[in-house]
């Protein structure tokens, strides 16, 4: 299916994709960071899947979230009738579990379900028994236990088509299996836990029961939402994708549910997102007080001070859900990927990546804290302080920008521009809050560092900021230049920026990150090092619309607005790109970065022609 016929149901500890056709085909357990034991999503049925549905041919689907919740319905057309499923994944107690039921709307429908577990990424099969009434699926250290009201079996679930693989000669796809027919009024529910596999069975739990407590908890959840501008109902549809995004034991909010969902469809631009990045750290606090969402901004904040504590030296660009910081990248050679678009990355490279702008990126939303009340003494300001004492020097060297390029370093501008926010926040932080830092000496660096910027980041010659120094390109992180109070909004620098980003940069209305396929030193000499295109990024796109709002093209920026909102799947959901040309979503699902923007465009532009000119 395509990504965006994908929902997403969660726990605040891991993720499942649920597709329109009721088949679960992605579920990482215990966490997201998890080997998947549902990986359909990046193969085929030989890789994992749980499967309910009419046992005949689909002919209409709709389905929806519950208002202010996570819990997801589908409902299913069939000749014989229609049936609605409810899915959801309810609040950890203690292991992570899917509840699943299905309610007969009209006529009698014969119904299927099949369930196929396998583990480390869709290489394990499991011993399938029955067990007190209830089937598990043991391998190795994990462990699936199903609880149904229907009777099951194992069957041959057919030929995938496939190569021999990892799971068996020609494609051959064991199951455990249950037909079973729904009527009118009928409620049949499943149950699905995992556990370690040495410990004793969980304890059967009525699906039905779970459903509706799942559901009551996210309403009053929702109901905490203060946001009160435009577009209230996208605004609370992304607030809940983040909240399924969040890492509840840590804070931390992962940047996606999913790995390898491409860039560009068939292509190489395939990563990892089941981890934190600090590139999305201000805007993840500002989205979450935009709404009122304290104890949730506390948490990141607090969750950011945990992992970048230590070397400054050593700070990373993205950290595991609980702040790991060993995120070795490795290819799963037995996927296929998705759409055959390999290869299938676990693990992310680009951790261990030189960033300058991530020390920015903290420093502003540590200030932020500060601002709104969150501690802005103690520890945080010591770590603060370390951090830009290393930029006194560090500022100077080329990175790998924004993006996680993997060509080479360059002074990227954007890069700069966040050494100059992280001087201006501890700036602000001194003659605000009474801090203690060397004051005199920050200001000096700080002005020394814009200046550079606008010298060295400057083509007079075209009227636009470009990508690095010396460079003819373009990027669209530098639309963040007036948002992060870099310049003010009436610059003339400002407003050459944007046209000249539109006027290069835009694709069909979106705006691409940069123009990955150009080459030579007057287009950026293929800056990442990596073949072939990918799609329109949507997070840039919101940072457009603020743009154009700030320079007074208030209907431009709203139409775009709308444009972007109109991109978004039937449930409300956001990928990380968009392709203009296929009119389909790509990149890892749902993307938190395009939610938080989503989010934060909605303030800005539901406030009038004016948003903040300091990313606020």
């Amino acid at each position: 299916m395509r990504i965006e016929d994908y929902a997403v149901i969660g726990d605040t500890h891991t993720a499942a994709l649920v597709g329109r056709d009721g088949c679960i085909d992605w579920l990482c357990l215990p966490r997201f960071d998890s080997p998947a034991c549902f990986a359909r999503l990046l193969g085929d049925q030989r890789h994992g899947y749980w499967r309910l549905s009419p046992a005949s041919p689909i002919k209409a689907c709709r389905r929806r979230y519950r208002e202010n919740s996570l819990v997801l319905e589908t409902e299913l057309d069939t000749d014989e009738g229609t049936v609605r499923l409810v899915d959801c994944m309810p609040l950890r107690q203690s292991y992570p579990e899917v509840a699943r039921m299905v309610e007969g709307v009209s006529g009698t429908v014969p119904m299927r379900m099949e369930l196929a577990a396998r583990y480390d990424y869709g290489s394990v099969v499991p011993w399938v028994r029955r067990l007190d009434g209830m089937t598990t699926l043991v391998a190795g250290p994990e462990a699936l236990c199903l609880w149904a009201p229907v009777d099951t079996h194992g069957a041959d679930c057919g030929e995938t088509g496939a190569q021999d693989g990892p799971n068996g000669p020609g494609g051959t796809v064991m199951a455990t299996v249950a037909d079973f027919t729904v009527s009118v009024g009928q409620q049949v529910p499943f149950m699905l836990a995992w556990y370690p596999s040495h410990e004793d069975l969980p304890r059967p739990i009525d699906g039905r029961f779970i459903i509706e407590d799942t559901d009551r908890w996210w309403r009053a959840w929702s109901e905490r939402c203060t946001y009160q501008g435009e577009w209230r109902d996208a605004v609370q549809r992304s607030l809940i994708t983040l909240k399924a995004l969040t890492y509840a034991p840590t804070g931390g909010i992962v940047a996606a549910a999913t790995t390898s969902l491409p860039e560009a469809l068939g292509g190489v631009r395939n990563w990892d997102y089941r981890y934190c990045w600090l590139r999305d750290a201000t805007l993840t606090l500002n989205a979450l007080m935009v709404a009122g969402y304290d104890e949730e901004a506390a948490a990141w904040r607090d969750w950011l001070l945990r992992a970048v504590a230590g070397d400054p030296s050593q700070l990373q660009i993205m950290y595991g859900p609980a702040g790991e910081r060993r995120l070795d990248e490795w290819e799963v050679g037995w996927l296929p990927g998705y759409e055959e678009a390999k290869p299938v990355r676990v693990g992310n490279a680009a951790s261990g990546q030189y960033q300058l702008d991530v020390y920015g990126e903290v420093m502003d939303a540590l200030d932020l804290a500060r601002q709104v009340g969150i501690d802005p003494k103690g520890p945080a300001w010591d770590l603060q302080r370390v951090l830009v004492e290393f930029l006194e020097t560090g500022w100077r060297q080329p990175d790998d920008g924004i993006w996680e390029v993997r060509g080479p370093r360059r002074h990227f501008t954007h890069s700069k521009v966040m050494a100059w926010v992280a001087l201006d926040r501890a700036v602000r932080g001194i003659e605000q809050f009474a801090l203690v830092g060397p004051v005199d000496k920050w200001k000096a660096l700080r002005q020394e560092i814009h200046d550079e910027v606008c010298a060295k980041g400057w083509d007079a010659e075209r009227g636009t900021f470009t990508q690095y120094y010396g460079s003819k390109a373009l990027d669209a992180s530098l639309l963040m230049i007036p948002l992060v109070g870099f310049l003010e909004p009436h610059d003339e620098r400002v407003r050459g920026t944007v046209e000249a980003i539109e006027a290069d940069l835009c694709r069909d209305g979106f705006v691409l990150r940069y123009d990955p396929e150009a080459r030579g030193p007057e287009a950026g000499d293929g800056v990442d090092g990596l073949p072939g295109r990918e799609g329109a990024f949507l997070a840039c796109s919101f940072w457009l619309a603020d743009n154009l709002a700030l320079i007074g093209r208030h209907q431009d920026a709203l139409d775009l607005f709308e444009r972007l909102l109109g991109v978004r799947n039937d449930v409300g959901l956001l990928s990380e790109e968009y392709d203009a040309s296929a009119g389909r979503l790509v990149g890892n699902f749902p993307q938190a970065f395009s939610h938080i923007s989503l989010v934060n465009s909605a303030r800005n532009l539901s406030k009038g022609p004016r948003p903040s000119s300091s990313g606020r």
